[in-house]
């Protein structure tokens, strides 16, 4: 349902401003009426549907990185930045990003900056996208900006397509594992079992286990697809509180798989981000507040605060990174030689690169190592099943033969 801004008057002449939900206008029509209200102003408020939206579709670094390019390259045709949001709202094939950004369009209409109105939709646009346009907005370079941005989001989309590409073999292969394990519980199983009884059969301890389980998924079915339902919700509310995000980062960390990837794409992430920002002008410290918000991991994101205060209090930078105990020995040889330099922000550049080949590499070889290990084990269990199922049939056979 769309939320309404109203500015209305009351009869001794007190102007009251708020917003109301209902269906049409017409609705925050008549509660103004009924109030004894008369009204000045009644429209959408686009960006409060937004927020208030839980269905609404997620806005990707896919989406973030065509938007800056086509602003780019609109801003640097001569279009001014009114028209350029006229444009790309009727362009953005998502629907919750179309809607933002026909707010930001008519915010802009009315007098605001487009960084101040960016700011205004923070679950949107990004905080480091928001940064970026003040800077070109005061600077006069906000085409230059927003090339830069466009380069940046088409980096991450390209990380992200990756590890997503990575994740599904293994996924697909877990779903068919299990698949294949409950319909020889269900189906395969009762079948031998009932053969077995009929011969009054004395069940080996394998066997038996196998057909309390194969008994109780068909029961009580219902109960294990509901307890995977509750495990994969609660892990995910689980993942929105701090708490969570920091338990689920710091096991990424520590993950003999998964952290030596994890921790090229926090330096990939951190060191792109900060070359962005220094190149395009923004202060050290300004600068980190940005990165720290953005690089997805709890853990490190609090370890950056440290290294904030730390610089505050005129450590350089290289040392103070060095203390994270986070990033590889790499990155702070190479900021030392930014700052000995007065180059950091080309360094940082030439950094971020080689470690998004690191994460190519990561990700082939975490690969390379995930697959056989679920192979193996999904053999283990298969193979119990079969054994456990054929240990009656060797004790029939050899009974017949005797």
């Amino acid at each position: 349902m769309p939320i309404y801004r109203y500015k209305a008057v009351s009869e001794d002449g007190k102007v009251l401003e708020g917003y109301y939900e209902g269906d049409s206008k017409a609705d925050v029509l008549d509660m103004l009426k009924n109030n004894s209200y008369y009204p000045v102003l009644i429209e959408e408020d686009m960006g409060a549907s937004i927020k208030t939206d839980i269905f609404a579709r997620r806005i990707t670094k896919k989406d973030m990185a065509v938007f800056c390019r086509q602003f780019y390259t609109m801003l640097n045709a001569g279009i001014s930045i009114v028209n350029c949001l006229d444009v790309l709202k009727e362009q953005t094939q998502n629907n919750t990003f179309k809607k933002t950004i026909f707010s930001v369009y008519e915010d802009v209409q009315k007098g605001m900056t487009l960084s101040e109105s960016m700011n205004k939709y923070e679950k949107v646009f990004p905080s480091l996208l928001a940064n970026m346009v003040e800077v070109g907005e005061t600077s006069g370079t906000l085409d230059v900006i927003m090339e830069r941005m466009a380069v940046h989001y088409e980096k991450e989309n390209r990380i992200e397509n990756k590890i997503r590409s990575a994740f599904v073999y293994p996924a697909v292969l877990s779903i068919v594992a299990i698949a294949v394990v409950i319909f020889l519980l269900i189906v395969v199983m009762p079948s031998f079992i009932s053969m077995f009884e009929s011969n009054h059969m004395i069940l080996p301890t394998p066997t038996r286990a196998l057909l309390a389980i194969s008994n109780w998924l068909k029961a009580y079915w219902y109960l294990f697809i509901g307890a995977i339902f509750a495990i994969a919700i609660s892990l995910r509310i689980l993942g929105t509180t701090p708490r969570g995000r920091l338990f689920y980062d710091s096991i990424k960390l520590k993950t003999p798989i998964l952290n030596k990837l994890s921790i090229n794409i926090v330096t990939s992430r951190f060191t792109r981000t900060m070359s962005t920002l220094l190149s395009s002008g923004i202060a050290l410290l300004q600068a980190m507040n940005v990165v720290s918000n953005i690089l997805g991991n709890e853990v490190v994101s609090q370890r950056l605060d440290v290294v904030k205060e730390d610089i505050r209090k005129g450590i350089p930078m290289s040392r103070a990174i060095e203390t994270m105990d986070i990033f590889p020995p790499m990155v702070d040889s190479m900021i030392r030689v930014g700052e000995e330099s007065g180059a950091i922000d080309d360094i940082l550049d030439k950094t971020a690169d080689f470690y998004d080949e690191e994460v190519d590499t990561s990700i082939q070889r975490m690969t390379t190592l995930l697959e056989p290990m679920l192979i193996v084990v999904m053999a283990v269990i298969i193979g119990f099943i079969v054994i456990s199922i054929a240990m009656p049939m060797f004790d029939m056979v050899s009974t017949a033969q005797m």
